[in-house]
């Protein structure tokens, strides 16, 4: 079981770094493309090569945009069966920690929660790889504040990591009454750039495919890269009208790393994406949209 599991894992890795490969050259044509197209001068990173890529082009078509990728790879079954998340805390949860883990696992339809007790991560990893898990999701806490969040999808990756801001929890709401465990639409606004898509994925992929009459609605809104989660149900009131009602939780998420492994796996994996803090320009760019 495990060197099956090794393999497969270095399969995957071989896959992706063919993928980056081709992806370098396919911008390095593409520059080439647009100079010629232009009638300007080649940049000089690709002058190099650019004879070589220049016969390359001449094979290129239209009609390669279902091309596979390690995407396909992570996710190939999203959408055909059902996800199967579990969700658990960091060790020795504070009482608050544990009310908010009851409610990220009513969240997301199908879920089940476990008990941290002193269980280790890679043991954590392995028993949801033997019963089929597909996330994992880690909440972390700081005195008694939900402040962080996990999500590992399995078998292999990615794990993103997410700051939690201004969490307003279900029980602090009184009279709110039960939450809806139908399959929920989901709304995802403003995650324009390529790493805003890749994250609206690996979201995405956490909930299965509602159906039409689902009357419970839940919404990730990117502004200025915090990702604003808010959870509502709706019912219509007359023919031209609805009537929202919010039933949380509700927090702010911030996107703060992207591994391309797995959890037990953490010190060795690479990292896809990370904020970096300490940089000139990081309160001035945005990273999960193109504006």
């Amino acid at each position: 079981m495990l060197r099956r599991e090794v393999r497969l894992r270095r399969e995957y890795l071989y896959r992706k770094a063919q993928e980056d490969r081709l992806r370098t050259i396919e911008e390095k044509k593409q520059k080439i493309k647009g100079a010629l197209e232009e009638n300007r001068l080649i940049p000089t990173e690709v002058r190099r090569e650019a004879l070589q890529l220049q016969k390359l082009l001449d094979y290129d078509d239209q009609g390669a945009e279902g091309v596979s990728s390690h995407v396909d790879d992570e996710y190939k079954w999203a959408g055909v069966e059902d996800p199967k998340v579990m969700v658990t805390t960091s060790r020795d949860p504070s009482s608050r920690l544990k009310m908010f883990a009851k409610e990220v696992k009513l969240m997301f339809p199908g879920a089940q929660r476990m008990n941290r007790g002193n269980h280790e991560i890679a043991a954590l990893v392995r028993a949801c790889k033997a019963n089929e898990v597909t996330d994992l999701i880690i909440i972390h806490e700081t005195r008694g504040q939900p402040d962080g969040l996990v999500v590992c999808h399995l078998p292999f990756g990615p794990t993103a990591y997410f700051t939690l801001y201004n969490v307003v929890m279900r029980h602090d709401v009184p009279d709110i009454g039960t939450m809806s465990e139908a399959y929920p639409h989901l709304i995802f606004h403003n995650f324009t750039s390529r790493l805003g898509r890749r994250i609206s994925n690996i979201l995405k992929y956490l909930f299965p495919v509602p159906k039409e009459d689902s009357r419970r609605v839940i919404t990730f809104a990117n502004q200025e890269d915090f990702i604003s989660f808010r959870h509502h149900t709706y019912k219509k009131t007359d023919h031209k009208n609805i009537e929202l009602t919010e039933v949380g939780p509700r927090f702010e998420m911030k996107l703060f790393m992207i591994k391309l492994g797995t959890l037990e796996n953490e010190s060795t994996a690479e990292v896809e994406w990370r904020h970096h803090t300490y940089t000139h320009t990081a309160k001035k760019r945005r990273f999960l949209s193109v504006q």
